[in-house]
């Protein structure tokens, strides 16, 4: 069964899918940064991935936005009908985080409208689409004086009622990435949609994926040989520096004078299963950060005084003289709270410092042989216009969540293909009777 990623970022979404046995055919993302971390692993013959992406011909390798694509290959998209069955696609999340500033009127809120027309033009069996939690709740303005008795729809509602326009029966739930062998607190609103002709013979509809989804899970996490629940140090205790120390970095794209981590070997089966097929070969994005030693001390103190796994509340911020609201020293034995595109969001639960790019991928559940490409970091004005390696990690889907997802949507779809062969049959059946 084949697919198609759009908003892909570096491509969390679609390793899952082709882990899940699907067929990743192109993908459309806009920044270059995340492009060149997506095409490294996924395109042509030097991709990582065991399972590249076709990618057809008309289609130029490189940077692509969603308006281009609807632009220029309007007739080539149309020419894909009933050879691409799932659509995927993950639409820029910022303007509904609860994490950061919601804004009603950020343009990246409309990009579902793009999605849509996309869909529109291919017609896919299923369809995949992954936001914030944030995207079911109503944005609202103030009032200019006049009453209104509409209420306020949020951009879950409006999305779905323009999915449902075009042929789609669609519902989302919120699902917990920790229950799915992810080693991180990340509730995700997972947006699924089946064409209506074959939702029909689904039972339950649409909501018969997401059943799939709750019935296949403990065989999800057997299948990789993975606990009901992951904590952060069954993920990344194999990275502490404790183990085999620093070395100078590298990395081509790191300026001089850091350091990383030197990697030592697997110790629990989540990090077994993160690093097969990486043994014996360089860690990519390994990189620690430079902090200053007035930060590493601040740093040693909130780990002492700060309570773990939790967000430190408004007190022991003002007492540590932090203006961030977000800030969570980790707890070892628990899954790690949700990586965001902003690595100073969390500190490490052994060491005064924040995470590295591999360490926040591996709570993110990608493996070690995935490659992260481009800056490290950026700031200011460029947060709403690049896409680092941090955050590129930050705003992806983990890869063990899109697994399930995928092998679940495989099921539901092959499941209707089956009632609706028998229905056929059965038509044909009477039909035979009736002119016997």
């Amino acid at each position: 069964m084949k697919f198609i990623d759009l908003f892909a970022g570096c491509g969390g979404l679609s390793l899952g899918l082709t882990q899940a046995g699907m067929n990743g055919v192109f993908a459309i993302e806009r920044d270059s940064m995340a492009f060149r971390t997506f095409a490294a692993n996924f395109v042509g013959a030097s991709a990582t991935s065991s399972m590249p992406f076709e990618w057809p011909d008309w289609l130029e390798q490189r940077a692509w936005g969603i308006d281009d694509l609807l632009d220029l290959h309007a007739d080539k998209l149309h020419g894909l009908r009933g050879s691409v069955q799932v659509i995927a696609g993950g639409p820029p999340c910022q303007g509904f985080s609860t994490a950061g500033r919601r804004n009603e009127d950020d343009p990246r809120n409309q990009m579902f409208r793009k999605y849509a027309k996309v869909v529109d033009a291919v017609r896919p069996l299923g369809l995949i689409l992954e936001n914030v939690p944030g995207m079911k709740i109503a944005h609202t303005k103030k009032s200019s004086g006049a009453a209104t008795s509409d209420r306020v729809k949020s951009y879950y509602e409006k999305a779905k009622a323009t999915l449902e326009a075009i042929g789609y029966d669609v519902l989302g739930q919120v699902l917990y990435a920790d229950r799915f062998g992810v080693p991180q607190r990340r509730p995700r609103l997972i947006v699924i949609g089946i064409r209506r002709d074959l939702a029909f013979f689904l039972k339950g509809g649409v909501s018969r994926v997401f059943a799939i989804i709750e019935e296949q899970r403990k065989e999800h996490l057997g299948c990789l040989g993975l606990e009901e629940q992951i904590s952060a140090a069954d993920a990344i205790s194999d990275l502490e520096l404790s183990r085999r120390g620093t070395t100078p970095c590298l990395d081509e794209e790191s300026p001089k004078g850091f350091s990383e981590i030197v990697y030592d070997r697997p110790s629990t089966n989540y990090q077994r299963l993160m690093h097969a097929g990486h043994e014996g070969k360089p860690m990519n994005s390994m990189r620690l950060a430079r902090h200053r030693e007035d930060v590493t001390q601040r740093f040693s103190e909130i780990l002492a005084a700060a309570p773990r796994g939790v967000r430190m509340n408004e007190s022991l911020r003002e007492q540590f003289g932090l203006r961030k609201h977000r800030v969570y020293p980790m707890a070892a034995e628990e899954p790690a709270p949700t990586m965001t595109t902003l690595p100073d969001d969390v500190l490490h639960y052994g060491a005064p410092r924040i995470l590295t790019v591999r360490e926040t991928a591996r709570l993110q559940s990608f493996p070690d042989w995935f490659m992260f490409l481009g800056k490290y970091t950026t700031g200011g004005h460029r947060r709403t216009k690049e896409c680092p390696r941090y955050t590129q990690v930050g705003n992806a889907v983990p890869p063990l969540l899109a697994r399930a997802i995928g092998h679940a949507m495989l099921a539901a779809l092959s499941e209707a293909d089956a009632a609706l062969l028998a229905h056929s049959a059965s038509l044909r059946e009477e039909s035979e009777l009736q002119n016997a």
